[in-house]
C-alpha cells in the first residue's frame, strides 16, 4: 500500500532546496537592499506590488505555516450573498462545498484533510464554537460583508493560541477596517434563483473631539429559492463596529453584530444518488404535502448575535495589554420529518439546540531589549440547552417523552505564558506553554431512550409516556492539558524569513459521552490531542511573494467505546493514531500590465495508522487565479481543484472513492469615481460561480446500506453535489 512519510533527514533537505530556490530569486533584490540582512523591513503594500494583490500570502513575522487573506480579496472576489468559508477558499489545503449554492447552506471547511470540528475559528481573536462538539455553522456567523479578511494558522499555534480545538489549527476571521473618512454605501444584487440581497452601510469616518470616533454600521437582507428544490433561504443581518480613542495610549473598541435565518433546509441534506444518475442533480424537497419530504415539514429558524468589548492600552516600560470580554449567543430552532417517505404522529424531530457564551480574554505583553514576553488568560464560560421530541410534522404536537433534552455548562480556563527570545538581532527562539481546562456539568432529563432512557422509570411506546424513575441525572467532567510550543524565526536577508516549530494541540471531547442508559461511564475519555512538525520559508519583493512548508502531524484517532464486562457500562478508547503530513506553497508574481498570477499547492497524505485514508482528506489541492488590476477594472479568475477523496460507510474506511473536483469562479469589477453629481463612486460586479457548470458529486451524506460502497452503489446513497454555474451581478453607489 503507497504511504507518504518525510523522514527529518530528507524533509531538512527539501527545506534547503526550497530556501536555496527562493535565494535565487531574491539575490538581486537582497544585494541591493539598504538595510543589512539583521533588520526587519517594513513590506509597504501599495497596488501595484505581490503582497497587496495576493488573494492569500504567508507573512514575514511567521512563526508557523500562516496564510493572510486579504480584505480585497473578500470584497471583490466572493459573491455577496457569501459566508465566511468563501473567504478561507484561497489557503493551501483548505476547501468547502455549498450543495445549495455560495452562501445557501451550512457548509464546513476543511483544513489539511482535517475537518471544521478539528480547529479554532475564531472573530477577532475570540473562538466560537458549538458546545456540543467543536464544530461551526458559516450560514449564520459572520457573512462576507461583516469580514475584513482572515489569518489561517495551519498549526496548533503557540501557546498563546486559544480555543477548544488547537487540535488541526486556528483560524482568526477579521472585522472590517474603518474607515478615516465618512462614507454612505447602498448595495443591490440579484442572481440565479431569484437571489436577492439589499444592503446599506455607514461610516462616519473619524468624528468627535479631535476625531477620537469612529464608526461602522451595516444592514442587509437576502432571499433566495436556492438551487436545491424548495430550499429557500432568507437571511436579515446587521452589524456595528465603533472604535474610541481614549488616550494616545489606549482605545475601545465595541463590535456588534446580529443574524437571523430561515430557511426549508431538511436534515437529511443530499441527493439520492438514483436522482444523480438521471440527471436530477438539486432534487431534494417536494411540493406535496402527501409525501415525506414536503417542504412544509421542514425549516429552520435560526438567530445568532455576537458581541465584545475591547481595551488596547501602553502601560508604560514596554507593557502592552489587550483585553476582550465577550457573549455570543446561537438559537436553532429546528422542525422536520425524519422521513423522506413516512408521515405518522412520531415521524417529525422538534429540535432546539442553544447556547449562550460569556468570556474574556486578556493579554499581556512586554518588550525589553532581551526579547518580548507574552502571557495572559482565556475564560470562557458557556450556558447550553437542547433537546429533540418526536412529533407529528402535520400538527407539530409532540409526545410526552423526548429523544433526549439536557442542559449543561462548559467553563474553559487556558492561562499561557510564553517568551520571545532574541538570540540575535536575526534569530529567535520561543518556548511557551499553555494550560488547558474544561469543565462540563450535565442534567439530562428522562428520555424515550435516545440518550440516557427513562432513569429507572417505564416508557410506553405506544402513548409515548414514561411512569417513575428519577426526572433526571447529572453528571460531570473535567479535561485538563499541558500544551508547550518551540518555534524559531530566522530573518535571512530584509525580505526573506525562515522558521521551524513543534507544537502540541488538543480537542475537547463531544458532550454525547454521557449519552449512554442511565448516563453511566465506565471511564470517560481524556481530550484528543496532536503534535505538528513544521519548518518552512516566506519571501518577498515587490514583484514575488513566495511561502513554502513541510509538516508532520500525529493525531489522535477519534474514539470508540465497548461494554464493561462487570459492569456493562461503555468504556471510551481511541481507536489509534493518525498521521498528516506533506509540502505546501503559495506564491504571487506580478506579470505587468495590470495581471498577476497566483497560485498555492497542497500534497500529502491524511491517513490512520493501519493506512488507511481518513474521510475526506485529499491527497492533494491546487489553486490558480490569474488577476488584473487596471484604472477602474478589476477582476480575476480562480480556479480550485480538490484531489481524490474517500468517504466512509458506517464502521468502513476507503468505502466510496471520490474523483477529483475542479471548481472554477469568475470575478469582473468596474469602478467609476463620481458617477453622479450625489454619488462619490460606483462599483458594478459581475460574478459567476462554478464557471463551467460541473455537478460534480463531492461526498457522500449518507450511505444506503450497511454494505453500499463504491463497488456495489446503492440508489438509496446520498450525495454531496456542486450546484449548476450561478451568476450574480451587483452594484454599490457610494454617497
Amino acid at each position: 500500500m503507497y504511504s507518504f512519510s518525510i523522514p527529518p533527514r530528507f524533509a531538512l533537505t527539501l527545506l534547503a532546496g526550497l530556501l536555496q530556490t527562493v535565494y535565487a530569486h531574491a539575490a538581486d533584490d537582497a544585494a541591493d537592499a539598504s538595510a543589512g540582512p539583521t533588520q526587519t523591513v517594513e513590506i509597504k503594500s501599495t497596488l501595484n506590488t505581490a503582497s497587496s494583490s495576493a488573494p492569500s500570502k504567508g507573512s514575514l513575522d511567521a512563526r508557523s505555516a500562516l496564510s493572510e487573506v486579504s480584505d480585497q480579496f473578500v470584497r471583490d472576489f466572493t459573491s455577496p450573498v457569501a459566508d465566511y468559508s468563501q473567504v478561507l477558499q484561497m489557503a493551501p489545503g483548505m476547501f468547502s462545498y455549498s450543495s445549495n449554492g455560495v452562501g445557501l447552506g451550512d457548509n464546513k471547511t476543511t483544513i489539511r484533510g482535517l475537518s471544521d470540528g478539528n480547529s479554532v475559528i475564531a472573530f477577532d481573536g475570540i473562538p466560537f464554537n458549538d458546545t456540543n462538539g467543536v464544530s461551526h455553522h458559516a450560514w449564520v456567523f459572520f457573512p462576507s460583508q461583516f469580514t475584513g479578511g482572515a489569518v489561517i494558522d495551519r498549526s496548533p499555534g503557540s501557546a498563546a493560541t486559544i480555543g477548544q480545538a488547537t487540535y488541526g489549527g486556528s483560524i482568526n476571521l477579521l472585522s472590517r477596517d474603518l474607515d478615516s473618512t465618512q462614507r454612505t454605501s447602498a448595495t443591490g444584487s440579484y442572481g440565479t434563483w431569484n437571489t436577492k440581497l439589499v444592503g446599506l452601510e455607514h461610516a462616519t469616518g473619524q468624528f468627535g473631539p479631535n476625531g477620537s470616533s469612529n464608526l461602522l454600521i451595516n444592514a442587509q437582507k437576502m432571499k433566495s429559492d436556492g438551487y436545491q428544490t424548495y430550499n429557500k433561504q432568507k437571511r436579515d443581518a446587521a452589524s456595528l463596529k465603533y472604535r474610541y480613542q481614549l488616550s494616545d495610549d489606549t482605545a475601545i473598541t465595541l463590535f456588534s453584530s446580529w443574524l437571523n435565518l430561515t430557511n426549508n433546509t431538511p436534515a437529511i441534506k443530499g441527493v439520492t444518488r438514483a436522482n444523480v444518475e438521471q440527471g436530477n442533480y438539486n432534487t431534494l424537497l417536494s411540493g406535496d404535502p402527501t409525501k415525506g419530504n414536503y417542504w412544509g415539514f421542514n425549516f429552520y429558524d435560526i438567530s445568532t448575535a455576537f458581541n465584545y468589548l475591547g481595551v488596547t492600552s501602553n502601560l508604560g516600560g514596554g507593557w502592552k495589554l489587550e483585553d476582550k470580554a465577550y457573549v455570543y449567543r446561537y438559537w436553532n430552532k429546528q422542525n422536520y420529518n425524519n422521513s423522506t417517505t413516512v408521515i405518522s404522529s412520531s415521524s417529525a424531530v422538534d429540535k432546539l439546540n442553544s447556547y449562550l457564551t460569556k468570556g474574556n480574554l486578556l493579554r499581556l505583553r512586554q518588550e525589553s531589549s532581551l526579547g518580548v514576553l507574552r502571557t495572559g488568560v482565556w475564560y470562557d464560560y458557556a450556558k447550553s440547552f437542547r433537546y429533540q421530541i418526536p412529533s407529528d410534522p402535520r400538527t407539530w404536537v409532540n409526545q410526552a417523552a423526548p429523544n433526549f433534552s439536557e442542559t449543561y455548562q462548559t467553563t474553559t480556563v487556558q492561562p499561557y505564558v510564553e517568551y520571545e527570545f532574541h538570540v540575535t538581532p536575526a534569530l529567535s527562539i520561543t518556548p511557551g506553554v499553555k494550560y488547558a481546562s474544561y469543565k462540563q456539568d450535565f442534567r439530562h432529563l428522562q428520555d424515550n431512550g435516545g440518550a440516557v432512557g427513562p432513569l429507572g422509570g417505564v416508557y410506553n411506546k405506544t402513548t409515548g409516556v414514561i411512569t417513575g424513575g428519577a426526572p433526571f441525572i447529572d453528571n460531570s467532567v473535567k479535561y485538563t492539558d499541558t500544551l508547550p510550543s518551540l518555534d524559531m524565526h530566522y530573518q535571512i536577508a530584509p525580505t526573506w524569513t525562515a522558521y521551524a516549530q513543534i507544537a502540541r494541540g488538543d480537542q475537547i471531547p463531544s458532550t454525547g459521552v454521557f449519552d449512554t442508559l442511565g448516563a453511566k461511564v465506565g471511564m470517560v475519555p481524556k481530550a484528543t490531542k496532536s503534535t505538528t512538525t513544521q519548518a518552512g520559508t516566506v519571501w518577498q519583493s515587490d514583484k514575488w511573494n513566495l511561502s513554502a512548508d513541510i509538516y508532520r502531524i500525529r493525531l489522535d484517532s477519534p474514539y470508540s467505546s465497548s461494554p464493561d464486562p462487570v459492569t456493562g457500562e461503555p468504556v471510551y478508547f481511541l481507536n489509534g493514531k493518525e498521521i498528516s503530513q506533506g509540502v505546501e506553497t503559495e506564491g504571487t508574481v506580478m506579470l505587468g500590465s495590470g495581471f498577476s498570477l497566483y497560485a498555492n499547492a497542497t500534497v500529502g497524505t491524511t491517513k490512520y495508522d493501519t493506512g488507511k485514508w481518513v474521510a475526506g482528506a485529499p491527497a492533494d489541492t491546487e489553486t490558480l487565479s490569474l488577476n488584473y488590476q487596471h484604472a477602474g477594472w478589476n477582476g480575476g479568475v480562480f480556479v480550485k481543484r480538490v484531489g481524490k477523496v474517500y468517504a466512509d460507510n458506517g464502521s468502513t474506511h476507503e468505502a466510496f472513492g471520490i474523483d477529483p473536483v475542479t471548481l472554477a469562479n469568475l470575478f469582473v469589477n468596474y469602478r467609476l469615481k463620481n458617477p453622479m453629481p450625489f454619488a462619490k463612486l460606483a462599483k458594478l460586479q459581475l460574478g459567476v460561480n462554478n464557471l463551467f457548470n460541473r455537478h460534480s458529486i463531492v461526498d457522500v451524506a449518507a450511505a444506503g446500506t450497511k454494505t453500499s460502497s463504491s463497488a456495489a452503489p446503492s440508489p438509496a446513497d446520498l450525495l454531496t453535489v456542486l450546484p449548476e454555474r450561478s451568476v450574480s451581478a451587483t452594484l454599490t453607489i457610494d454617497f
